[in-house]
């Protein structure tokens, strides 16, 4: 190990403060009889992963490995975080950033050999969309022309394939229930959203087929069946754009006694047809995705979207192999969603495949040699562990075991601060808790604000988490460019906390005072025990009890914790079954409305339960503004009614975790925490001596156990610090 006489920290130092800090228990040896070789690079990943399916995924831990076995249009640099070619080795954007045309790389192959084409990316973004694949992130690609209606349709329904523009639900009472599609709204809200919606039929009436059934502006839709009108909604709304924000529940029409008959006879002629079939002929056709040959994708968006490009290499994005996934469901119906994604059968275009894994042990992959830069991947394999305890992490990682831990223990963090392998930096994150909006007494805004009000963000950013995080009172985090951020209404303080005590106790009063408001305190009923529920992790459980500490000091509120593990919490709280849950968002781009998006009515991710009408309207409406400076205004609007209701209750901003061995090179913080491995390599003791050569004196020297040589790829070397930084080259290419 080569030393240029700066001051190492030995690793026994680190192992003591394991030992005082109470982890003695953790200090394990994970040798075993069937060990396998170390990988080339080992880094913890936190929880047992969830699925290898990126159409499925949702997590951090699930996105890193996506990161080695897939890649989407692009990737992300990893300095900037901007996207950079990936499968597509250009792209082409029209005039008015609505349509983007995708060249993909010739010759490029999935890891079975076989070629891989815009077809490929076409069926996997159909796949995501697909109301089967229930995706929590299908409404990323809800900014491409008519992908919403395609994933939003609802299944017990018929629809008029012809005109498409009506659908009809037949009843238990007998009665046909007639409403507007989706598609028909989508058409009239863009020759007139303010156009008055007209009924033209009353209770009663006798209507043959093809009769006016309700107008907006100058147009009339005709029913496409006979029948007696025996229903008219009473609360209808009188605009389209209101009619749109519910169409296939609140918002339907009329009902009608069909004739006799007629629901079959409209059937057989094909004027209405199942959910299965219109959405197939008749929606999937309108979609703006299509690939136009081999290796040429285009994406026609629903409306200019600034942040669309770094979607294309989002995880759910990602491409999946057809074929395999096909054959899986026809020769395994009934465990064909972990047959496909088994090592023996996963097929992926990454620059590394699945070579084997143990649950809750580790996911090891080896590189791709059928990967089209295959030539600028250094590594070799890489194991991926599932440990979740920080100090086993730590020890891992202390020990040499592993390369990158992505969280340490906060208690050592004082400590790690002063070391070269722990720089952490603020990025794309939010931590707070989802509220059931449903769930008595939290139906009520005020208890909510209360219990927002008294949460002490100090103590949890300065005794819990410890890694410079900040206080928020809003759901985006600082630094957004641009964006004028709301805050939930509280008493101010300083800079550096300068009055935060006395502005914490006027929010304690306020808080009081709104439960008294409520009726519960001590002239009123007691509140009733909260339960706060979080997923397993030692900071989730520290942090969860200074919440329920605050609460029963400053309000007399009593809480008590639920601990779930991983997949059993995800359960839980996307079917809302609790009443505060620990939550967490991390910027899928950096733009507000990876947040702001969250908690639209019945959103993927909303989970809370709750809605807002005005809040739906501005989130929608940004998506259709062209002034870059109004549209991060309607979004900002929208935050403050978030914030003014508090299906949430904001606690602190993140700041990164990583703990990396010296010696990985191509790792960078970054705004967004996103780190692909395609990218790194080891350092050589030359390059690793000249990257020490311009740290800060102060730094404390770690350990940099790896490859006195380096590891880097074929045919590239380490030629030396240049102008600055020490830098790689490869026959006069950088990456």
């Amino acid at each position: 190990m080569l030393s240029n006489g700066m001051r190492s920290v030995p690793v026994r130092q680190l192992v003591a403060l394991l030992l005082l800090a109470g982890l003695l228990g953790l200090l394990l040896s994970i040798t075993t009889s069937a060990r396998l070789e170390r990988a080339d690079m080992v880094f913890v990943n936190g929880t047992e992963v969830s699925t290898l399916d990126p159409a499925s995924v949702s997590g951090v831990p699930e996105g890193r490995v996506m990161n080695t076995l897939y890649e989407g249009l692009t990737v992300r640099d990893p300095k900037t975080a901007e996207s950079v070619p990936g499968m597509a080795e250009s792209w082409d954007v029209s005039e008015d950033g609505r349509v983007y045309t995708f060249h993909l790389r010739e010759g490029a192959r999935w890891s079975n050999g076989d070629p891989f084409t815009a077809h490929d990316f076409e069926w996997s973004w159909q796949r995501l969309l697909h109301p089967e694949t229930a995706a929590e992130y299908a409404y990323q690609l809800w900014y491409v022309e008519g992908a919403k209606h395609y994933s939003t349709l609802w299944d017990d329904r018929l629809y008029e394939a012809e005109r498409d523009a009506l659908w009809a639900q037949e009843r238990e009472d007998g009665a046909l229930r007639i409403g507007a599609s989706g598609p028909l709204l989508e058409r009239l809200l863009q020759t007139d959203p303010e156009a008055e919606l007209r009924t033209l039929v009353a209770v009663g009436d006798e209507l043959a087929s093809g009769a006016p059934l309700f107008a907006s502006g100058a147009e009339e839709e005709q029913l496409p069946l006979a029948g007696r009108v025996t229903a008219v909604n009473a609360v209808l709304p009188g605009r389209v754009e209101d009619l749109a924000a519910d169409p296939y529940d609140a918002h339907w029409l009329v009902e009608l006694a069909p004739a006799e008959g007629a629901v079959r006879e409209a059937r057989a002629a094909g004027r209405l047809v199942d959910a299965a079939t219109y959405r197939r002929d008749v929606l999937w056709p309108t979609v703006g995705i299509r690939a136009t040959d081999a290796h040429t994708l285009e994406v026609r968006l629903s409306a200019p979207t600034p942040f669309f490009l770094t979607l294309t290499s989002f995880y759910p994005l990602l491409p999946t192999h057809r074929p395999t996934w096909e054959r899986a469901r026809e020769e395994f119906p009934d465990t064909w969603q972990i047959e496909w994604i088994s090592p023996e059968r996963l097929v992926t275009n990454g620059p590394f495949v699945l070579e084997s894994r143990r649950i809750n042990d580790r996911i090891r992959v080896r590189k791709n040699p059928l990967y089209w830069d295959a030539d600028n991947v250094a590594m070799r394999t890489i194991d991926i562990l599932a440990v979740e305890q920080y100090g086993t992490m730590l020890n891992l990682y202390l020990t040499g075991e592993v390369d990158w831990i992505e969280r340490c223990a906060p208690n050592l963090i004082p400590r790690m601060l002063r070391r070269e392998d722990f720089r952490p930096q603020s990025y794309l994150g939010t931590y707070f808790y989802r509220v059931n909006v449903h769930e008595p007494p939290l139906d009520d805004v005020r208890v909510r604000r209360a219990l927002a009000l008294a949460i002490d963000r100090r103590s949890i950013c300065e005794k819990i988490t410890k890694k410079g995080e900040l206080p928020v009172y809003s759901l985006c985090p600082e630094g957004l460019a641009g964006y004028p951020l709301p805050r939930m209404e509280h008493a101010p303080y300083g800079p550096g906390y300068e009055g935060y005590e006395e502005a914490f106790a006027a929010d304690c009063e306020e808080a009081r005072g709104l439960l008294a408001e409520a009726g519960f305190g001590p002239n009123g009923r007691a509140l009733p025990t909260i339960e706060i529920h979080y997923n397993t992790a030692e900071v989730h459980r520290d942090l969860a009890e200074v919440v329920a500490d605050t609460w029963k000091r400053e309000l007399d509120v009593d809480a008590k914790l639920l601990n779930q593990e991983w997949k059993v919490y995800l359960d839980t709280q996307n079917t809302i079954q609790y009443q505060v849950s620990r939550s967490a968002w991390i910027g899928d781009y950096p733009d507000p409305n990876t947040f702001v998006d969250l908690f639209v009515t019945d959103g993927e991710n909303n989970r809370t339960g709750w809605s807002n009408a005005r809040y739906d309207e501005l989130v929608r409406g940004a998506a259709l503004e062209t002034d870059p400076a109004e549209r991060l205004a309607m979004l900002a609007q929208a935050e403050a009614i978030l914030l003014e209701e508090l299906p949430i209750l904001p606690i602190y901003s993140y700041v990164t975790q990583n703990v990396v061995n010296p010696r990985l090179g191509g790792f960078h913080e970054n705004i967004v925490d996103d780190h692909f491995p395609k990218f790194w390599y080891w350092k050589s003791d030359e390059e690793l001596a000249a990257d020490r050569a311009e740290q800060p004196a102060h730094w404390e020297r770690a350990e940099a156990p790896g490859p006195a040589a380096g590891l880097y790829p074929p045919g590239r070397t380490f030629e030396g610090p240049r102008d600055g930084p020490a830098a790689l080259e490869a026959d006069g290419a950088g990456r």
